[in-house]
């Protein structure tokens, strides 16, 4: 028997209560899990500005963002707490793309449910690290930049997979092993493994977003390594700051050839001129 997905996303995606939406997420999957298959939708996807979040952590530019010192509790936590933001804004982007984009195939519906569960219970595992130190999600202020960014590709899944899973969770992959170095310089073991699972599952979903991205490119015949350099030029986006983590993005579907062009392709980018630095570094 198919299952219809789409009205439990709905209201998985407007949820405001982050423990109602970590429950929504793991009963989709289970849900799906036991159907034999994702039922076709009976109506188009609302287009809504925000997905459901709590009232608190405040959101404020990324450049606002209090810095604090790890090396006191409240900015140790503070890191913590920017972690789970970061994943509760990954649930929602799993069930978005899985809500928004239902005219793709039903593998990709169920891979973005099974990215929504998961994203959930690295939400619930690095909030109880928080919960460890006496402070709760919502304690320290915040910025928008990942549900900002799925926004702005809302129109179009290539760009979702272009430019969320390929850019901005890909970015995981290269800053988890130095915050988890400085994590264990704490002695903070717990979070440490915590830290261990989020990393393991996000090759998989960084990989989950290349397969597709791969996938549109080719249903539109278009060559996906240069797209991508477009891509990134046109919406401005810097993919590689400090450490690159190669092995991990190899593991999650990008190819050596792909790492090394777009490397030397951020490095043109930041020697170019700020006016029209993105026309200048296409042209080289």
């Amino acid at each position: 028997m198919l299952y219809n997905p789409y009205p439990l996303l709905e209201s998985a995606l407007l949820e405001s209560d982050p423990d109602a939406k970590c429950r929504a997420a793991a009963e989709l999957f289970e849900k799906l899990a036991a159907a034999g298959g994702v039922g076709k939708p009976a109506a188009a996807a609302l287009d809504f500005r925000f997905a459901g979040r709590p009232q608190k952590p405040i959101l404020v530019a990324p450049a606002d963002v209090q810095k604090r010192k790890m090396s006191t509790t409240e900015g140790y936590a503070a890191m913590l707490h920017a972690i789970c933001h970061i994943e509760f804004n990954a649930i929602n982007l799993a069930l978005d793309a899985a809500y928004r984009f239902r005219n793709l195939p039903e593998a990709f519906t169920a891979d973005w449910i099974r990215v929504a569960k998961e994203e959930a219970y690295h939400f619930s595992l690095m909030r109880g690290r928080l919960n460890a130190y006496g402070f709760d999600y919502g304690d320290f202020e915040a910025h928008n930049h990942l549900w900002d960014m799925a926004y702005k590709t809302a129109f179009d899944p290539l760009l979702r997979m272009a430019l969320v899973p390929r850019v901005l969770e890909a970015r995981g992959l290269d800053v988890t092993p130095a915050i988890r170095a400085k994590v264990a310089q704490r002695g903070d073991e717990a979070t440490c493994a915590v830290l261990d699972i989020i990393y393991r599952d996000e090759v998989g979903h960084v990989q989950i977003g290349n397969h597709w991205y791969h996938y549109l490119c080719a249903r539109r015949g278009l060559e996906p390594v240069a797209l991508f350099r477009t891509l990134i030029a046109r919406y401005d986006l810097f993919i590689f700051r400090g450490y690159v983590n190669i092995e991990a993005r190899e593991r999650a579907g990008f190819s050596r050839f792909e790492l090394e062009m777009l490397e030397d392709f951020e490095q043109s980018l930041k020697a170019a001129p700020k006016t029209g630095s993105w026309q200048q570094a296409l042209s080289r």
